[in-house]
């Protein structure tokens, strides 16, 4: 059920009313579980099996590490669990396919059947918040929740469901053991951030789409400005579509008087790829420098160790992403960008001899050029992309000018957001004007879209 859809609208036309009605009620949170799963089961109802069973098993697995000696054991039930059903249902054709390729190699004449593994919708999302509070609990960060409504709720909040962000406990918990505050200012505020997520979605993301599915398709039929110019719009391109979902989600949620945490911070300002990293898909982000790179052993044990965790974190990052080896050298692409510009940004040289505006737009063209590895089809083509950005002519690449506007337009906007001239943009005139115009451009010239989001396969 995508938040752009009509199924979507006259879904929360439904549940709304009734949430309100009953949020002050003991019946609240089971409608939220109600509304939460029927909005998953429009998916496919036998999703909600598997988010069922991942729940029970995480409440009771902290139930017992709660009560006995044995938290340690109990938890690696919870990590295994949630490892093992990523495993089965997001790489299990990855590890065939990589199997059969060295057998081949081998010249053994055997393959091994393909899996035909379909993959839940959310299931990246939901399993890393339901371990990672198992571990918060384990790490007596947070209390356990006695009640399962309350942790099936958090494990399924509808909004943040599909693709995030990625709650942690500490935050959404202590929402659900409470009546929302629900005022007229979380209502507006969570309309006027749906409607901005709405027109990232629909009038830039899946407008740029089209010519870069157009160049991305048959980069071979293509020179390098046009080559040059998909992988910028790329880059725009996930920005929004990911950005404008969790920018519905939030205000969707806050709609209901529920805040989640906010996922994106203008992440094409950087200017560092630490910097982008605090601000690109921080839910995700955050979540790995806790679970992943700390328990590592961080920054604790030297330059190599370092270094070496930075890379393995980088590298699974990747690889949730997507069950390819393309996602895996995107992320590799981005640690060896952290090794040779870590100690460079600690000098006072770049700090503050370096224009912010140039370290900006070096971080932007690295970024961008790593898109080309999570956006293509495989190695092959990602290196033919690349190759012909660099060796290829120099044709007209029949330049989209709106969607250069559109984009440039949104660019100085972040700019100016981060500037002294921010009070002027936050204030009440100018955002109620600036969605006004985004609902007429919606309304006048954005076409009806069907694209769902692109973390949805993740």
């Amino acid at each position: 059920m995508l938040f752009h859809s009509w199924v979507f609208a006259i879904f929360f036309l439904v549940a709304y009313p009734i949430y309100l009605a009953l949020r002050r009620t003991r019946l609240g949170l089971l409608w939220l579980l109600t509304a939460s799963y029927l909005f998953y089961a429009w998916a496919n109802p036998l999703y909600l099996v598997l988010i069922a069973y991942s729940t029970l098993l995480d409440y009771v697995v902290v139930a017992r590490m709660t009560r006995s000696g044995h938290r340690k054991a109990w938890l690696a039930v919870s990590i295994a669990n949630g490892l093992g059903l990523l495993g089965f249902f997001k790489y299990a054709g990855f590890i065939t396919d990589n199997i059969n390729a060295l057998l081949s190699s081998l010249s053994i004449p055997y393959a091994a059947p393909a899996p035909g593994i379909l993959l839940p919708v959310g299931l990246s999302f939901y399993l890393f918040q339901s371990v990672s509070y198992a571990i918060d609990v384990y790490r007596g960060r947070i209390e356990r929740e006695t009640s399962l409504i309350r942790h099936a709720v958090f494990v399924s909040f509808f909004p943040r469901l599909l693709a995030g962000p990625i709650e942690r406990a500490g935050n959404l918990l202590p929402q659900l053991r409470q009546t929302p505050r629900l005022s007229a200012e979380d209502v507006t505020e969570g309309l006027s951030l749906f409607v901005v997520g709405l027109f990232k979605k629909v009038a830039l993301a899946d407008y740029l789409a089209i010519y870069v599915k157009q160049i991305y398709d048959a980069p071979g039929d293509f020179q390098s400005p046009a080559l040059i110019l998909a992988t910028f719009l790329f880059g725009w391109r996930i920005y929004f579509d990911f950005s404008g979902y969790t920018d519905m989600a939030r205000g969707v949620a806050r709609m209901m008087g529920i805040r989640l945490m906010l996922n994106f911070n203008n992440p094409y300002l950087a200017t560092s790829l630490g910097d982008f990293w605090a601000r690109w898909h921080i839910s995700l982000s955050s979540w790995f420098k806790d679970y992943v790179y700390i328990p590592l052993g961080g920054n604790r044990r030297g330059a190599f160790n370092t270094y070496r965790n930075m890379f393995l974190t980088m590298v699974i990052s990747g690889l949730w992403h997507g069950a390819a080896w393309t996602f895996v050298i995107w992320g590799a692409v981005h640690a060896l960008g952290r090794f040779a510009t870590r100690e460079l940004e600690r000098t006072t040289f770049y700090r503050e001899r370096i224009p912010k505006l140039v370290k900006q737009l070096l971080i932007f063209a690295f970024v961008t050029f790593a898109w080309i590895f999570f956006e293509a089809d495989s190695i092959g083509q990602a290196w033919l992309i690349i190759t012909r950005i660099f060796t290829s002519g120099f044709a007209d690449p029949r330049c989209p000018v709106l969607a250069l506007v559109l984009v440039f337009g949104v660019w100085l906007y972040q700019f100016a957001y981060e500037s002294r001239f921010r009070w002027v943009l936050e204030s009440r005139g100018v955002r109620f004007g600036a969605v006004v115009l985004m609902i007429l451009y919606l309304a006048i010239f954005a076409p009806a879209s069907d694209q769902a989001f692109i973390y949805l396969q993740f």
